[in-house]
């Protein structure tokens, strides 16, 4: 199986290729694992990636058209043996069954979102969301690598006994946690998926209303 992570922070997803057991399933060629840096595709002199978000916020958001050629870049094409999965924390709840599922493809990509978040229409160009939890994290690396972690032990030959991942017991959390509204940057109109216009009305009464309007419940 081989494992593409899309992040700001390829030499932090690198570290766990010298970690004792993905390090030997990669030197045994039972894993194979890429990193594709975000800032590669950012845009002008300073590569940016983010910008301000519409309608109002605290922070940046991880512009569309900038994940789009980092997308692009990992997955050209749609495949039935591929799946594109983002990190965030309004997606599946990531379970010991959502790694055994994983395993019936060739290969996985995980897109690290950060800063904030990313601009909705990104998902447009994933398969699905995963959440390992109902908390906050800095970024999707953490994610990222405990899903590289727990799908890769369960491939055949990775642990010293197939046995091992078997044999273990896990239990199911329920906890609901309020999930943000959905959230815009620049460009407005990206491939004909545009901006919702209530967010660049001005009106911050009717701003509000969207956005709670939008909140969804985990």
């Amino acid at each position: 199986m081989k494992f593409k992570v899309i992040t700001l922070f390829p030499e932090f997803i690198n570290r766990i290729k010298e970690y004792s057991i993905i390090s030997r399933a990669i030197k045994n060629s039972k894993i194979k694992l890429e990193t594709i840096n975000i800032r590669d595709f950012g845009l002008g002199n300073y590569k940016q990636v983010d910008d301000r978000p519409y309608g109002g916020g605290v922070g940046m958001l991880l512009r569309v058209d900038v994940m789009y050629k980092a997308l692009k870049k990992a997955s050209p094409r749609r495949s039935a043996k591929r799946r594109v999965i983002l990190l965030s924390a309004d997606g599946e709840r990531f379970s010991q069954k959502t790694a055994h599922r994983l395993l019936k493809f060739d290969e996985i990509v995980l897109v690290c979102a950060h800063y904030e978040g990313h601009d909705k229409r990104v998902e447009e160009y994933i398969d699905e969301k995963i959440s390992i939890g109902p908390y906050v994290l800095t970024g999707g690396e953490i994610p990222a690598m405990a899903i590289i972690d727990a799908t890769s032990r369960l491939i055949s030959g990775v642990l010293g006994k197939d046995e091992s991942s078997k044999s273990e017991s896990f239990s199911i959390l329920k906890d609901k946690d309020t999930l943000e509204y959905p959230q815009y940057t620049r460009p407005f109109d990206f491939k004909g998926k545009k901006v919702p216009e209530v967010l660049l009305c001005g009106d911050h009464k009717k701003i509000k209303k969207w956005k709670e309007k939008n909140t969804k419940n985990g």
